[in-house]
């Protein structure tokens, strides 16, 4: 298949989704969702190990940043400078998610869910954009990172609207996340990649797929463990997923004939 045509099955395949997820049924956000297992408080802190637990986020966002905009030490992870400018926002996204999940779980409810989301839909959203940009046109991935960060806050702030009117609908958020994980294993089955470590997907794939595991088992995980709730493992887990996209970028390097 030629390129043109990759890139028409590409968005052909993103229009079904898209169809797909508006052929579902209106998906309100769960009142019970905000009642975790684990409701425990020490030190003044309410809900401490699930506000607690969203330290890593911090730390990865910010040794991501560090190594991303440090133009000396990451230049053998960036054929062009541009490319920096997605990952920049995927870490920011991070090490603001850390903020974001720490202050909704002080006082969960929908209103700071709203604040917990946003910076992971950045991440998810900007994420796309740099896997374009590495796998089929720089120039194209930067065109379509501010309209994807745009879709992404979109699709949450329509999520919030209908909430306030007591239609919830949480159907373009969660596409959203489905597109994002998706779209990273599209891209890399359709279009050949510039740079090495493509295997490092795996660990991003893997552990998102687990935290999500661990959120809709908060409280058996809990029963189980008593120290420990599947939430709190779900911060853990998704941090970890983070930092294999700081591995990805980090020991990434432009392939040449011979590691192709």
């Amino acid at each position: 298949m030629t390129r043109n045509g990759r890139l028409w099955l590409f968005v052909v395949i993103t229009l079904i989704l898209i169809a797909i997820s508006w052929r579902l049924p209106r998906w309100p956000q769960d009142p019970t969702y905000h009642n975790f297992a684990d409701q425990r408080a020490f030190w003044g802190i309410s809900h401490t190990w699930d506000v607690l637990s969203n330290f890593p986020f911090a730390i990865v966002g910010a040794v991501g940043l560090a190594y991303v905009l440090n133009r000396r030490r990451s230049a053998a992870s960036f054929e062009h400078d541009s490319e920096r400018l997605p990952y920049v926002v995927v870490f920011a996204g991070v090490a603001l998610t850390a903020i974001g999940s720490a202050y909704y779980h002080l006082a969960p409810g929908n209103v700071r869910l709203f604040w917990d989301r946003l910076p992971m839909t950045v991440v998810f959203t900007a994420l796309i954009a740099a896997f374009v940009v590495d796998r089929v046109s720089v120039k194209l991935g930067l065109i379509l990172l501010p309209p994807l960060l745009l879709s992404g806050v979109a699709c949450l702030w329509f999520w919030r609207w209908t909430e306030l009117r007591g239609v919830g609908d949480l159907r373009p958020y969660g596409f959203i996340q489905f597109y994002s994980a998706a779209t990273l294993l599209l891209l890399i089955a359709l279009f050949p990649g510039r740079y090495s470590g493509t295997w490092r997907v795996s660990g991003l794939v893997g552990f998102y797929a687990l935290a999500k595991f661990l959120e809709f088992a908060d409280k058996p995980v809990f029963r189980v463990l008593h120290f420990v709730s599947g939430h709190t493992l779900k911060h853990l887990s998704a941090a970890a997923a983070s930092w294999w996209i700081y591995l990805l970028v980090r020991d990434r390097r432009v392939r040449t004939e011979a590691t192709q």
